[in-house]
């Protein structure tokens, strides 16, 4: 298994009227939970808006990063940390990241 079968790349998950065109939320959680059940952690790297980690069992990192700018390299260093320590708890452990669109940070 390689690392990359591990990461998933997804657009904001989204609620109220912007779930009819963008990510459901309820949809990305059943994924989850149904797929990688207690071994998923979700990164939000949206600094414009965030979501109630309820909808993820309170397994979601948030780093702030601006839409079209290159995080500061302590964002990326305190990420990078993150995403090691939780893919060495478990080889089942994946993470999903995203941003707004799922592309551009």
């Amino acid at each position: 298994v390689s690392s990359t079968d591990r990461i998933i790349a997804m657009s904001f998950p989204s609620s109220g009227k912007q779930s009819f065109y963008r990510n459901p939320i309820e949809e990305v959680a059943r994924f989850l939970d149904t797929k990688h059940a207690n071994h998923y952690k979700v990164y939000n790297l949206c600094s414009e808006k965030g979501y109630d980690p309820k909808y993820f069992h309170y397994r979601v990192e948030r780093i702030f990063i601006d839409d079209h700018n290159v995080p500061a390299l302590q964002d990326m260093l305190k990420f990078t940390a993150s995403v090691r320590e939780w893919m060495n708890q478990d080889e089942k452990n994946i993470i999903a990241i995203h941003c707004k669109g799922g592309k551009g940070r």
